[in-house]
């Protein structure tokens, strides 16, 4: 399928290639096989690496055959960051991430068919290598004066923190890994983020120098970025994490669900598999009726359904609509109300008060005589339900789970209360 080139240039998938011409003939020869590799450096995924990880399923789909590498090896090491150095972690703890990150992959790939997928780590072929092996073998074919031109070297030399050489030999092990997976499964594809040119071309150039007939390709996607000018992927909480113990389906759901309008129409386009006429009719609906937020509300139902499943995904528009009044909070489970709460202003207090007080102990309003106010203006509500006398007082029966109170003041400023003895 020589179209899929054509369909990753119209998602914003595509930032370039060592030779587009090349690639497209390659892919129309076919079957093509091609490895993108992620490092544990962290015991979970972003949805920063959702970007490759949904573009290799989109390729499979195209009918290329997948190598997904979880770097056992390079997560030891490191990829150079802008600024400073990593910090090491243990082998111990990296071979648990690899685990963990292979789990996370996986179902995004199919295993089965004429192009199933293979997971890979490229510790199998670094792990008996000595280090004079090492230099003879895969140093000797790097020049450093071109070593020094890579974006994340230069970056590190400018700085004060400089750069080891152990993070400075990074691409020798990512440029290893391309000539083993060519060698070991017929790999001449890599794709990355623009990011990582650098280090996809030292690839390229180790094949071209040991493998002087082999024709290989490097495909890099654009970086995401935010209109705003902030960071894709962090919130004031900080990255948001596949592992759902990390972030919470309900708090995956809602990073979605508040994207900005600007970002919409791209973050489509890059991550979802609906078609180009849906597509275009959700950026329409966003032109038209912006305060409707579809097509927010269609990337997050559709991403948080392929990373958390279709039941965490119930749970959390369940919780969404409930917390607003239009579902009944009790039906809620104990784990999906605690994650949507967390997400909203919320108190710890001993034992139940005055719900004037508890209003003004939260901050949805400023003090209890505007606590008063509220509910004798009828916009003060606990648990959905309107509260209707300024000296009510929640009954221990009210908490939800027994812990906790929902606060609403009139249809979108919420906030909670949460009970630690009733």
């Amino acid at each position: 399928m020589t179209d899929i080139v054509d369909e990753l240039k119209w998602r914003g998938l595509f930032a370039q290639s060592t030779d587009e011409d090349a690639l497209r003939k390659a892919i129309a020869d076919g079957p093509v096989t091609f490895y993108c590799g992620f490092d544990p450096t962290a015991p979970s995924l972003h949805v920063g690496h959702l970007v490759q990880v949904l573009t290799m399923r989109r390729l499979q789909q195209a009918g290329l055959r997948p190598l997904a590498l979880v770097g056992g090896a390079t997560g030891q090491i490191g990829d150079p960051r802008p600024t400073a150095e990593r910090t090491l972690n243990d082998p111990e703890t990296v071979s648990g991430w690899v685990d963990r990150l292979r789990g996370q992959i996986e179902p995004f790939l199919s295993f089965e068919g004429e192009n199933a997928a293979t997971m890979v780590n490229n510790l199998d072929w670094t792990q008996n290598l000595s280090a004079i092996e090492f230099l003879r073998d895969i140093g000797k074919h790097f020049r450093v004066n071109k070593m020094l031109t890579k974006d994340s070297v230069a970056r590190r030399l400018e700085s004060s923190e400089g750069i080891s050489y152990t993070e400075f030999s990074y691409q020798l092990l990512q440029g290893m890994d391309f000539l083993q997976l060519y060698r070991r499964y017929g790999c001449t594809l890599q794709q990355g983020g623009s990011d990582q040119w650098g280090n996809l071309t030292a690839g390229l150039d180790l094949i071209h120098r040991l493998e002087p007939d082999a024709e290989a390709h490097a495909l890099a996607t654009p970086l995401m970025t935010k209109a705003d000018g902030t960071k894709f992927g962090k919130t004031e909480g900080g990255a948001v994490w596949l592992d759902p113990e990390m972030t919470t389906p309900y708090a995956f759901y809602q990073f979605w669900l508040n994207v900005d309008d600007r970002d919409i129409s791209t973050y489509l386009r890059i991550l979802s598999f609906r078609s180009r006429e849906e597509l275009e009719a959700l950026e329409q609906q966003t032109a038209e009726r912006p305060q409707a937020r579809a097509a927010q509300r269609a990337l997050a139902e559709e991403l948080t359904t392929l990373v958390h499943g279709a039941g965490q995904t119930a749970a959390v528009i369940a919780a969404s609509k409930a917390l607003f009044g239009q579902g009944e909070l009790a039906e809620l489970d104990e784990r999906t109300l605690t994650a949507a709460l967390s997400e909203v202003p919320h108190v710890r207090v001993a034992a139940l008060g005055p719900v004037v007080d508890l209003f003004a102990e939260v901050g949805l309003v400023p003090s209890k005589s505007a606590a008063r106010r509220t509910v004798k203006e009828g916009g003060a509500y606990v648990n959905n339900v309107k509260v209707t006398a300024e000296d009510a007082v929640p009954a221990k029966e009210d908490l939800l789970h027994g812990r906790w109170l929902v606060l609403r003041r009139g249809k979108k400023n919420l906030a909670a209360v949460e009970v630690t003895t009733a």
